[in-house]
């Protein structure tokens, strides 16, 4: 039941450093899909954090230690104000399986809205609202308590790009499924949404819409979960979570995370607010976690922190993240197989298709590429329904010379395949009009790349009076297979 990347040719990795793997033959590979080695694969001051903590003490949160305290107020800090108590756990499933917890003993209510193609987690109970899991099991895997409502995707949902106000198309769909359900007695105790859909094809919810969500969803009692769990702690750039995107207006009653919390070291957390967790506590069943606050965990957890902040990840993200949407933008004007380029920070989507007009879905040719960038020592991974999204969620050191040179490969291969299938590029004289790029030189964290948020479907390049910025030609290496 284990599945490896690269199935036909599995990968055997030994040791890593920064942005960087190295399989058993000592080939070195760009990783783009390790969110999880948030800080950098291996590094050293998380590494010294964990050693010297463990030298001195691990064992559970009955007893007292400060790292626990200190790492709550330090996580805490990060969040809006009424977001207070801390419930530290293991995985990312464990965190979104309490958050269910919480959310049901709040108000005594059952059901959960949750969005098409999401997924939250391993367990029993994350399953059942993992729409992107349960569809697998067939038409009548979905229990009675869970509604799915439509996701929020511009690019292929309901309503697209060129709707009026998408936010409050899609919370309106929100909002239909509350009155049916308390038309049938039902009563809702979450609405549950990654901050930004990972498994389910890179997707950014239109600005506005957790707003309206959380408005129809506490009007009955219910609360809001946002699943951080794989795009938190600054991958976003400008902000530290990704539901701050939506606006300063919106705060969740709910917060869990996971994956970049320990930089690979098993830990997570749920964050809500204090009326929640005293509605949690009053149940009489008593919380414990063996392994969760543990003092090695916390001392991580500080560590990554500390990194963060010390080597500006967030403004990494925010300047190399804006380069690599430059860098793609480009490859959507030059290529036919590019449909879509969607992303913020260290967070981004390439949709990939067969026909742009028609946003088909180009699946096997999405498989191909990553086999082929493999090739190249490329770590890249392809999701969505249609597994046709590939997906960058690097660790947040990438550099603006490895954005470069992924992209580079990507439009090689991309040439290589639409010659092999007979596909014509489309608009041949854009090909020789790009956009003026910023190298690592020229950016600095006050002059990087404007902010580039959500989709780039017109015209990539800036422009200036009506005319193209300086033209210039995307370096590539024709390889040949």
């Amino acid at each position: 039941s284990c599945k490896v990347f690269y199935a036909k040719d599995p990968l055997k990795i030994v040791r890593a450093q920064g942005q960087y793997m190295f399989d058993e033959k000592g080939e070195k590979y760009l990783d783009c899909i390790n969110n999880v080695a948030h800080v950098g694969h291996s590094h050293p001051y998380v590494i010294k954090a964990a050693t010297k903590q463990m030298e001195l003490l691990n064992t559970n949160s009955r007893f007292l230690h400060d790292n626990l305290v200190q790492y709550a107020q330090r996580l805490t800090a990060t969040l809006p104000e009424k977001l207070s108590v801390c419930y530290f756990v293991n995985s990312g499933s464990e965190a979104n399986d309490l958050a269910l917890r919480l959310a049901r003993q709040y108000r005594g209510h059952q059901d959960v809205i949750t969005l098409e193609n999401a997924y939250h987690g391993h367990v029993t109970s994350l399953i059942d609202i993992s729409p992107y899991k349960f569809n697998q099991l067939g038409k009548d895997s979905k229990k009675e308590y869970v509604h799915v409502a439509p996701s929020p995707d511009i690019y292929r949902g309901k309503y697209k790009e060129d709707h009026p106000d998408p936010a409050s198309a899609y919370a309106e769909e929100v909002k239909k499924i509350i009155e049916e359900t308390q038309k049938n007695g039902r009563k809702i105790a979450a609405f549950i949404a990654e901050s930004m859909q990972s498994c389910g094809g890179q997707v950014i919810p239109p600005v506005g819409y957790f707003q309206k969500v959380a408005e129809y969803v506490r009007a009955v009692g219910g609360v809001f979960i946002a699943d951080e769990v794989q795009v938190g702690f600054g991958r976003v750039g400008k902000h530290f979570w990704a539901f701050q995107l939506q606006g300063e207006d919106f705060v969740p009653d709910i917060v869990t995370m996971g994956k970049p919390i320990g930089n690979g070291h098993p830990m997570s957390c749920v964050v809500t607010t204090r009326e929640i967790a005293e509605g949690f506590g009053a149940s009489g069943l008593e919380y414990f976690n063996t392994f969760g606050g543990n003092p090695v965990s916390c001392a991580i957890g500080l560590a990554v922190l500390d990194v963060i902040e010390k080597e500006d990840l967030q403004g990494n993200a925010t300047r190399v993240g804006n380069y690599l949407l430059e860098l793609l933008a480009e490859q959507k004007e030059k290529h036919p197989l590019v449909g879509d380029i969607r992303g913020v920070g260290l967070f981004v989507g390439v949709d990939l298709v067969k026909d742009k007009q028609k946003r088909t879905p180009a699946t096997a040719e999405a498989l191909h590429l990553i086999y082929k960038l493999k090739e190249r020592q490329i770590l890249l991974s392809a999701d969505g329904p249609y597994r046709n999204i590939l997906k960058f969620k690097p660790p947040m050191c990438l550099t603006m010379e490895d954005a470069k040179h992924a992209v580079e490969t990507i439009d090689a291969l991309l040439t290589e395949m639409e010659e092999a299938t007979g596909m014509k590029t489309e608009n041949n004289a854009s090909t020789n009009v790009q956009c003026k790029r910023k190298t690592t030189e020229e950016s600095s964290p006050q002059k990087g790349a404007s902010e580039s948020i959500g989709h780039m479907n017109g015209a990539a390049c800036r422009q200036e009076n009506g005319i193209y910025s300086k033209k210039r030609s995307v370096p590539s290496k024709r390889i040949r297979t």
